[in-house]
């Protein structure tokens, strides 16, 4: 069953910081994946993290099936209800919180992204991306296959034992590109451009887009992410300049403005909170750099966006 996940070094809870949980399954649990149900799940776990509900982020994926009843889950501030049929896909980075999962059931998958081929990794891009959509409503065509599919995933992931490991691992392995890939296949999502493969700068920048999702809260220099990625400021900016027609520091700033903008709006964070959370070392310093890039103060965005709301 799932081990629980403890925040890496560094993480603190608390309303200006998420923490940061890394993948510890249980022992003897192979290769950085992990297959479960969501009530066995919830059964085993009464105590983490949704007892009491509690923001944290991963460096591994969350992909859950439902197959019965109603899954409400929070991803990045906002409160997503997953229904019978639809998968609810938590990706590496987002902030993400608990609720009780009431009478939902269903496949429930963690996985890191190497362990996926090279490959397929390439090809499930669009869908492993940080900005696809939290919630996927497969074609009814597809649901049933891949409902089954998951189902023989989870059934192998429990032989453990009855086969070599490297067998074991391959078939668990077949079986998740294969679902993953019939996943996109049946939302319509296409391969990532050939603009940006084969020239390395292409999975340069992919590279930088993981490291900026679990870092633009502490990392806020084009030097920082070369150092972390083990390549040249030149590189890394030659690599974002082919992909997006942005500056690193400019992709930087859009990542901390977003995720401002969710703080302030949905989660009603207050200005000093968001400023802590995001690396400012003052609020009036955070203040300025929300209003030089939307117009307004934080104090006038939160304001406006509770007046919208419904």
């Amino acid at each position: 069953m799932v081990g629980r996940r403890h925040p890496q070094p560094g993480g603190q809870a608390g309303p200006a910081a998420v923490p940061l949980y890394g993948f510890q399954p249980p022992v003897g649990t192979p290769y950085g994946l992990e297959v479960s149900t969501v009530e066995d799940f919830f059964v085993q776990h009464d105590d983490w993290p949704w007892n009491p509900p509690r923001p944290g982020r991963a460096t591994f994926h969350y992909l859950i099936a439902v197959s019965e009843g109603e899954l409400r889950h929070d991803v990045d501030h906002v409160t997503r209800i997953v229904a019978p049929g639809q998968w609810l896909w938590v990706r590496p980075g987002h902030a993400q919180c608990w609720h009780p999962p009431g009478t939902a059931r269903g496949p429930f998958i963690l996985f890191e992204p190497d362990v996926l081929t090279p490959g397929t990794a390439r090809l499930l891009a669009p869908l492993t991306a940080h900005e696809a959509p939290a919630v996927l409503s497969p074609h009814p065509d597809d649901a049933a296959w891949l409902q089954q599919t998951a189902l023989q995933l989870l059934d192998e992931h429990r032989a453990l034992g009855r086969r070599p490991l490297d067998v074991h691992h391959a078939l668990r392995r077949s079986l998740l590109e294969s679902l993953l890939l019939r996943l996109a296949n049946a939302l319509g999502i296409t391969p990532t451009g050939a603009a940006t493969t084969g020239t390395g700068r292409g999975d340069t920048y992919g590279r930088f887009v993981d490291a900026l999702e679990l870092h633009f809260r502490e990392l806020h220099r084009a030097a920082d992410y070369a150092e972390l990625l083990g390549c040249s400021v030149r590189t890394l900016s030659r690599a974002a300049r082919d992909a997006t027609g942005k500056g690193v520091r400019d992709l930087i700033d859009e990542r901390r403005l977003l995720e401002a903008r969710r703080l302030l709006g949905g989660a009603r964070w207050d200005a000093r909170s968001v400023a802590a959370h995001l690396g400012f070392s003052d609020p009036a310093n955070f203040g300025r750099f929300f209003r030089d890039r939307t117009g307004i103060t934080p104090a006038a965005f939160a304001a406006r966006a509770l007046a919208t709301d419904p």
